[in-house]
């Protein structure tokens, strides 16, 4: 067996077609039926069915298509390992964060490590914590930014960040006057809510019991349109104190404390546990990881 003929296999698996795979692989269809008899001879059993044009896995081949996998995976690991031993880090590095992470956390954080490492080229994938899970698990990308806790057996995370939320109310709103502000109070007031996220379920389980007072304005898709609109007098919303930290010095808006509790949204760093990291993912996570103890 080498690591041609597994790869040949992983793709008539996907693909279920002889013909196909041989494309991929620049094989003649002929070639391909030879490495997959070779496979099954080694393993002592029928790996695929042929059904005519359709090729399906048998339960054998069901079973070496997990270790198969996993094998073509450590060959790739072993290889990046190798040629980034030693050197500067260089390539790309993929890093995953929602949208209000990218705007108001992480421009620092890029700012400094494209000053040390700017042989790295970064490219960011923007979505929702529970979407960057799911990307960092599947492989596609290397390093995520996400609300913690995380509840992934896969995943290593380490906390970074610590921000506090606050209820966000325009100077001209007369709750502005408030040292701080019951959620009873605030549920009276025009709602503004983020359409998803860690945010929009906290807010759901504190507004619950005041579901009879409460009137939803708006359902927004961004923290930005949601600082515009709350400035404009149009509601009243929760928001992480450093995502509108610019507009309060500006005098747009006010940040109010909860009455009840402090309330805290916490970021982590997170990255698989059984990968072997780029150095490029290494030098992010550590440069990540003394911005954070500088800033505490």
């Amino acid at each position: 067996m080498d690591f041609s003929q597994l790869v040949t296999f992983l793709e008539v698996a996907k693909l279920g077609s002889f013909s196909r795979a041989g494309q991929k692989v620049f094989r003649s269809q002929s070639a391909v039926s030879a490495q997959i008899r070779q496979l099954e001879q080694e393993y002592g059993d029928r790996l695929l069915d042929r059904s005519g044009k359709d090729v399906t896995l048998t339960p054998a081949g069901r079973v070496l298509l997990a270790y198969a996998e996993r094998l073509i995976q450590l060959r790739d690991e072993s290889k990046l390992a190798v040629s980034d031993h030693g050197g500067a880090p260089r390539g790309k590095l993929v890093v995953g964060a929602n949208e209000a992470t990218c705007l108001y956390v992480l421009p620092d954080v890029f700012a400094k490590y494209c000053s040390l490492h700017p042989e790295v080229q970064l490219s960011i994938y923007r979505n929702f914590s529970y979407k960057i899970v799911e990307k960092l698990e599947n492989g596609t990308i290397d390093v995520g930014i996400v609300t913690l806790p995380v509840k992934s057996p896969k995943l290593k995370t380490t906390a970074i960040f610590r921000d506090q939320l606050m209820w966000m109310v325009s100077p001209q709103n007369p709750l502005a006057k408030h040292e701080v502000i019951s959620v009873s109070e605030a549920a009276k007031q025009p709602m503004l809510l983020p359409k998803t996220g860690y945010t929009r379920r906290l807010m759901d389980k504190l507004l619950r019991p005041h579901e009879s007072d409460l009137q939803v304005r708006m359902e927004l898709p961004s923290v930005g349109m949601i600082k515009s609109f709350v400035a404009a007098g149009l509601g009243v919303s929760l928001v992480s104190a450093s995502f509108a930290r610019d507009q309060v010095l500006a005098g747009r808006v006010k940040l109010i404390p909860p009455k009840e509790k402090e309330l805290w949204r916490e970021l982590g760093l997170a990255y698989r546990r059984d990968r072997t990291l780029t150095q490029a993912a290494r030098t992010f996570i550590t440069t990540v990881r003394q911005l954070a103890a500088t800033s505490r």
